[in-house]
């Protein structure tokens, strides 16, 4: 099943149920339509930041400790809530479950400037519309930028490889290059390292990841499907990609944060062979929108 079906599915669910509740509070209980409506929003926003404390609970009592530079008080964790809620909620709500209609295709072709193209690879239970703001950004800054909708949703991270090899080639023939540079979130990191192990880094000049969980998240307990079971702490599949010469890296970078709520503990996103940049009070899904994320990734491909 592709993610956005999924998340429609899951919308239409919801909102049929809130619908049957408010039914019943006006036909026998009294309710006036407007305050079944009222609790229907309540409800809507309830959920998400219910699911939204989860994950930040399971990130306080796995968490590795922060280096000093980035330690941060109660005041930014609350506002870092706030902003991660809002990025789920406009992404798994408003974005991904139509993101045909958010994102037009790909619109990649030669640089003027000679630069290589980029490959976004979103993570887990997402898909290309994960980049909606930020592949405007890439784009706007000169950059030729590709993305890909992973399916099905509950894949073997390996069976995501060959759907990335071609959207490879079709990135570097509509950008006249032999390659490219791959960009992952979240688990599209180790997708990209799945493709590498397979397919080496002869299309790949250098590799940049979000936020991902290279040693696993101990959030993965609670996920469904093959790629969750896989991404679980001591896995065999992570121990293999992890065996030494396992996966030819090309110049990698590991950006992550130290307060990261779905990749736990946070340190599991360093890699190494990467250049590893730790930051601070950044949440996993606010990577999609982060203007420090933004300013930290086109520093980076600026790097020969």
């Amino acid at each position: 099943m592709a993610a956005a079906t999924l998340h429609r599915l899951m919308l239409a669910g919801e909102f049929g149920l809130y619908l049957l509740l408010g039914f019943l509070l006006v036909g026998r209980c009294g309710w006036a339509p407007e305050q079944a409506v009222g609790l229907a929003l309540i409800l809507i926003v309830a959920g998400r930041t219910f699911i939204i404390g989860v994950t930040f609970a399971f990130s306080r009592a796995y968490a590795a400790p922060a280096p000093p530079a980035c330690g941060i008080g109660p005041g930014r964790a609350a506002a870092m809530f706030l902003r991660e809620l809002a990025a789920f909620f406009l992404l798994f709500t408003v974005v991904m479950p139509f993101e045909r209609f958010f994102m037009a295709a790909d619109r990649v072709g030669r640089s003027a400037d000679g630069r290589l193209p980029l490959l976004l690879i979103h993570g887990y239970q997402c898909n290309r519309g994960f980049w909606f703001e930020l592949r405007g950004r890439l784009a706007r800054a000169g950059w030729q930028v590709g993305t890909i909708s992973l399916d099905p949703v509950f894949n073997d991270i390996d069976g995501y490889v060959e759907q990335v090899s071609r959207r490879i080639d079709e990135v570097c023939a509509a950008a006249g290059t032999e390659q490219l540079i791959l960009v992952g979130h979240s688990m599209g990191g180790l997708v990209a390292r799945a493709y590498l192990r397979r397919h080496g880094s002869g299309k790949v000049a250098k590799l940049v990841t979000l936020g991902s969980p290279h040693h696993g998240s101990r959030l993965a307990v609670l996920g469904l499907g093959e790629n969750g079971r896989q991404m679980v702490p001591g896995s065999a599949w992570l121990a293999g990609l992890g065996a030494p010469g396992a996966v030819p890296l090309p110049p990698t970078a590991s950006f992550y944060s130290c307060q990261d709520n779905y990749v736990m503990p946070q340190d599991s996103s360093v890699l190494e062979g990467a250049k590893v940049v730790p930051l601070a009070g950044i949440g996993h899904l606010e990577m999609a929108f982060s203007k420090e994320i933004e300013r930290l990734l086109l520093a980076e491909l600026a790097v020969n």
